[in-house]
């Protein structure tokens, strides 16, 4: 939401970052959050907070929760089967030649990040149970213990596909602890099924009545949907897929909509144009929106989100190219796609469109009067550089009249209709309902007018094919190799640079090695392969 945080609040929101303990749930400012968690009011501002501080998920270079490296999030889609990691980005390579450790700071942030968000939303939720506060609804308590327990589910959702086993906590702790014991995934996974339920039940339901980032039943639902799967319950997944698709308030879309409807596009690229992923620009595919306009109080600073520079290759690095929005803007090329993803596309696909995917770079800087005008050749040591590459267009952005700037300041489409249908598939093919399978991924063949599947092509890996087509640079690709157990196999298949290095116990990260030295009131070993 793209409202103001004061100072004191935001302080509140990131104190559990600044903790001696990983899980130190002892508030450093309890008098502040005894003030603001008094009325309707206050519980507004902290939901604020929850926003900003979920925001964070996406920090780059800010010294910050899972700042300390560009691109941080992009260890979880490059190295595997959808993604190279460019030569020139140290920071990133470990997560392609599998080198990295217990001590890796990008590991050990992300931990930091989810146990922070999970200690902001239990203060929500604890406090909401005290008999002293002024509400001025009867359902405001619910409201806001909904929207705390998708946060903290969401949480979790990082913890359990990273690191498997993880210490389940509900409460504020009124001590410091050293003595917290790893959950096994399958109870926590049980846990955050519940708080899914909770928020899909208490949550508002019409999208229509809320300002664009706020969560809805069918945000939750979508999730529920996920992990159920991930729990092994795919009838339960089935429901909870099947009351988004079915649903009044959300569509494929089919037909073109939004900014530059009228100029030449198509409706899965008017998706992904600056302003038009809330419903009110017309695209009501979109189930969640994360809010990070450019120059918007509340929205992302120029240090959140830098999708864009990972996606977008450094193309001005070339002699004959300067930056320009016809190419993206200002990229860094640090991920770039397998060749085996744009290959794997239909030519009438309109995912396959020459405004989803950019494969033809022309010169274009005036001052170079000998290439000016023609075509660039793409070459293997350029790919490997991140300076040039086929590259989809999802993430092109530049602000008017600042060419080089940093950020990608688009707000992001977290979950959209078309993944809800690929879900539905998911559950349908580990429950052995194939024809029903091919029925929900042919929903999104449709929309993208590809030729329709047929059941003796589904399986587990067509649908990842399908998902990478769709969702690529969406979804968080190791969160679905991780459940579909396909993680191992996948890379070695399609990354050749990562085949050779990657092992059975890279599955999972190692837990952060801090977290175990700190942890001290009981020893932990970490996961297998990182002793």
């Amino acid at each position: 939401m793209k409202k103001y945080i004061s100072a004191i609040l935001f302080a509140l929101v990131l104190f559990s970052a600044c903790s001696d303990s990983f899980l130190d749930e002892n508030p450093k400012n309890f008098e502040s959050a005894e003030q603001t968690y008094k009325t309707t009011k206050g519980f507004n501002a902290a939901l604020n907070g929850l926003h900003a501080y979920a925001r964070l998920e996406f920090e780059t270079w800010n010294d910050n929760i899972v700042a300390q490296g560009a691109c941080a999030y992009e260890v979880l889609q490059g190295g595997l089967d959808i993604c190279y990691i460019n030569n020139v980005d140290g920071t990133l390579q470990p997560f392609q030649k599998y080198t990295f450790d217990a001590t890796n700071s990008y590991i050990a942030n992300r931990w930091k990040w989810a146990y922070g968000l999970i200690t902001n939303a239990n203060m929500m939720v604890n406090y909401a149970e005290k008999g002293d506060v002024a509400w001025i609804k009867d359902t405001d308590k619910t409201f806001f213990q909904a929207n705390a327990r998708f946060f903290r589910a969401y949480a979790y959702r990082y913890l359990t596909y990273l690191y498997g086993d993880v210490p389940w906590v509900d409460k504020v702790e009124d001590t410091y602890r050293v003595d917290f014991e790893r959950t096994p995934k399958a109870q926590v996974l049980a846990k955050m099924i519940e708080d899914l339920e909770f928020a899909a039940k208490y949550l508002p339901e019409n999208p229509g009545d809320v300002k664009d980032g706020e969560l809805t039943k069918w945000v939750a639902l979508h999730m529920l949907s996920e992990i159920s799967i991930f729990a092994g319950d795919y009838k339960k997944a089935q429901t909870a897929a099947l009351e988004v698709i079915n649903s009044p308030y959300f569509k494929l879309m089919d037909t073109r909509f939004g900014k530059n409807a009228s100029q030449a596009g198509d409706p899965f690229a008017d998706m992904f144009l600056e302003k038009n992923q809330n419903r009110k620009a017309g695209n009501l595919e979109s189930i969640w929106v994360i809010q990070a306009e450019y120059n918007v109080t509340g929205g992302s600073t120029t240090y959140n989100d830098w999708t864009r520079r990972a996606w977008v290759p450094a193309y001005y690095s070339i002699p004959g190219f300067m930056i320009t929005q016809e190419y993206g803007g200002r990229g860094l090329g640090q991920i770039r796609p397998i060749d085996y993803i744009f290959n794997s596309y239909e030519t009438q696909d309109i995912r396959n469109s020459i405004y989803n995917i950019r494969r033809e770079f022309i010169y274009n800087d005036p001052k170079n009067t000998e290439l000016f005008g023609k075509k660039h050749t793409i070459t293997e040591d350029n790919m490997d550089r991140g300076y040039m590459f086929p590259a989809t267009t999802k993430f092109d952005y530049m602000p008017e009249n600042d060419p080089t700037y940093a950020g990608n300041q688009k707000d992001k489409i977290r979950f959209r209709l078309a993944e809800t249908y690929l879900l539905l598939a998911e559950a349908y093919i580990n429950d052995s309902q194939i024809s029903k399978a091919v029925d929900a991924i042919n929903k999104v063949r449709t929309r993208s007018r590809a030729t329709l599947t047929k059941q003796a092509e589904v399986n587990m890996d067509y649908l990842l094919d399908e998902r990478a087509r769709e969702l690529l640079g969406e979804e968080m690709r190791r969160f679905t190799l991780v459940r579909t157990g396909k993680l191992i196999e996948r890379t070695k298949k399609y990354n050749s640079k990562s085949a050779s290095t990657i092992k059975d116990h890279h599955v999972l990260w190692p837990v952060p090695q801090g977290v175990i030295d700190a942890n001290s009131g009981l020893k932990w070993e970490n996961n297998p392969g990182y002793n």
